[in-house]
């Protein structure tokens, strides 16, 4: 149950911060990111790979699933323009969820919800990546021109994606007997987005310190939980 709650509360931790505080500083939200970007990663190498790996019958065919993964993350992207990752691109004008962004987002937060019942390391790495992802799309929601309750309603059901993913894959039999290939699939949807976080160029490709800091807190962090 604690698996749904706080993948849940991730969401809502996010909304609330830009709701209360409306923070202003991009600068500190990009290396929040950096840090759930690379806090994913590490997670997917650390817990995630051996374990898709490990008593496998066929390593190949695990790293195709890997690679259908990043390629459908690539086309999730497609339509969503980037919000896993940060990238949420709405006009003030705008009055209404855009639905292709939403179903992209919500493809992605089902998916990412299989393992977490299986693993509980990646559950932090979810959770930790949720809150800038939250955070972002709160924002952006925020200053269009749709009505707050709408807002409301599209945040309490992209919060309720990734517990919908988790449950599928703890209650569904015909899903537990693929759950190897799903895993890997989510694996490349994680090393796809976590990658993108990390090694998007800095203003003018500038060595920014302070990132690579971030980065590496983050992965010791997570070899470290």
């Amino acid at each position: 149950m604690n698996n749904y709650i706080l993948s849940i509360l991730a969401v809502f931790i996010g909304a609330l911060i830009v709701f209360i505080f409306k923070p202003s500083n991009q600068k500190n939200l990009k290396l929040l990111l950096a840090f759930s970007g690379a806090f994913l990663l590490a997670i997917t190498i650390f817990n995630l790979l051996p374990e898709v790996f490990e008593d496998s019958h066929s390593t190949k065919n695990i790293g195709v699933w890997i690679m259908i993964g990043i390629l459908l993350q690539k086309v999730l992207e497609y339509f969503s323009k980037g919000a896993e990752h940060g990238h949420i691109h709405l006009g003030e004008d705008t009055t209404s969820v855009p639905k292709l962004l939403f179903i992209s987002l919500g493809v992605h937060a089902v998916l990412e919800g299989f393992p977490i019942h299986h693993n509980e390391g990646i559950l932090t790495g979810i959770i930790i990546h949720k809150i800038p992802i939250a955070m972002i799309l709160t924002t952006f929601l925020l200053n269009t021109k749709i009505k707050k309750a709408v807002i409301v309603i599209t945040l309490l059901v992209f919060a309720l994606m990734t517990p919908l993913g988790t449950f599928i894959s703890e209650y569904f039999d015909g899903v537990q007997k693929y759950y190897k290939e799903i895993t890997a699939l989510v694996i490349g949807i994680f090393l796809h987005v976590s990658t993108t976080i990390l090694f998007e160029s800095n203003a003018g490709h500038k060595f920014n310190i302070t990132k690579l800091v971030v980065i590496l807190v983050a992965t010791i962090t997570a070899y470290i939980i």
